[in-house]
């Protein structure tokens, strides 16, 4: 499991849960986060609870879905970046998000978004997507990956197999796509099926896909997508994560446990749950009593532990808390940001007024 909490320290109830649940990892929102340093102690704070090194996770795009903005500055969206059409900003904005990510203790960011913006969707996903072609988006994913990397940050494609068709937000609903799998595989799927070995997460959404599954049931919950496309047929090997197993989209087909078992018995490894401590619990006595009754699931079970713990095992020090981000560290981020984010916002009119010149 990776958790979500509230607060912006370890309190006596939350290390408690912690040292109970030993969780895989956890994940911080704007609720959590104060200051560079403040976020930093948090995480120090939490791994104390746990005994094998933690995924510290954030959702860290840029534009509407930035997480450190208070705490450094504001980060540029996917769409603005890649309106530069520079494969070299593509690269530097993972490479400065991961970096940001990394000084305040974070290993994971849950980016960048392979969705493709497609104009059903654009009301729901606006900045965060940055084309309709596949190939385009897997040229900006690439490189941002790469700079993830570079930051010694891991990086999680998502939404998987794609919301790009989707009218209803996730979060909220659920979104019901009807696309054929010929056609999800032409389109939204390729970026999975091109980045397969760069990317160390993969995120499944809550979405229903029934021309494939033939049922309205998330992804998310269904070892069709998970099991049979994702790691068979597209051959996927690393961690498959879900979204937050609170959102309205897998919480109209299932309370918060059963999902849990649900999403661990279709492949999935890590079972995000980003808000309440109740569901949080009631996922995890869902799983506890399902391995106990059903010995097919405690051995799928089982094999999700084992990889997330060979996961880690071949990550070594990456999974480690660096040291704490002095006052001079924190400033030189901020500059990167602001610096970077001028880059990006002249980008296209310098890059307009070159074609002028050409002729």
């Amino acid at each position: 499991m990776i958790v979500g909490f509230d607060g912006t320290e370890v309190t006596p109830p939350l290390a408690s849960l912690l040292k109970r649940l030993q969780p895989a990892g956890v994940i911080l929102f704007a609720r959590n986060i104060k200051s560079a340093e403040q976020t930093w102690q948090l995480l120090r704070e939490c791994q104390k609870c746990v005994e094998s090194p933690l995924f510290t996770c954030i959702d860290l795009e840029g534009g509407t879905v930035d997480r450190l903005r208070d705490a450094l500055g504001p980060a540029p969206s996917a769409a603005e970046v890649f309106a530069v059409d520079d494969p070299k900003l593509f690269r530097r904005h993972g490479r400065i998000i991961g970096e940001n990510c990394r000084a305040l203790g974070f290993n994971v960011d849950f980016a960048p978004v392979l969705d493709l913006a497609f104009e059903t969707s654009r009301p729901v996903m606006g900045s965060r997507v940055v084309s309709a072609d596949p190939d385009a988006s897997v040229a900006y994913a690439r490189e941002f990956l790469a700079g993830l990397k570079a930051a010694k940050v891991l990086g999680c494609g998502k939404h998987f197999p794609g919301l790009g068709e989707g009218q209803l937000d996730s979060h909220h609903e659920l979104p019901v796509i009807e696309k054929s799998l010929k056609q999800l595989w032409a389109e939204d799927l390729v970026p999975y099926s091109v980045l397969r070995r760069q990317l160390p997460f993969v995120m499944v959404s809550h979405a229903a896909y029934p021309q494939v599954t033939k049922t309205r049931i998330p992804a998310s919950l269904s070892k069709i997508w998970i099991t049979d496309i994702l790691k068979k047929r597209i051959g996927y090997r690393g961690l498959v994560v879900s979204d937050d197993l609170e959102m309205g989209g897998v919480l109209s087909a299932a309370p918060v446990g059963e999902a849990a078992v649900e999403f661990i018995r279709a492949g999935g490894d890590l079972c995000l749950i980003c808000h309440r401590e109740d569901r949080i619990l009631e996922a995890h006595e869902a799983l506890l009593i399902a391995a106990k009754r059903d010995r097919k699931f405690a051995t799928r079970m089982a094999e999700s532990s084992r990889r997330v713990l060979g996961f880690k095992r071949k990550c070594g020090p990456l999974l480690k808390l660096g040291k704490a981000p002095s006052a001079a560290t924190i400033e030189k981020l901020t500059r990167n940001l602001w610096e970077f984010g001028e880059q990006v916002r002249l980008g296209p009119l310098s890059r307009r007024e070159d074609r002028r010149r050409r002729g």
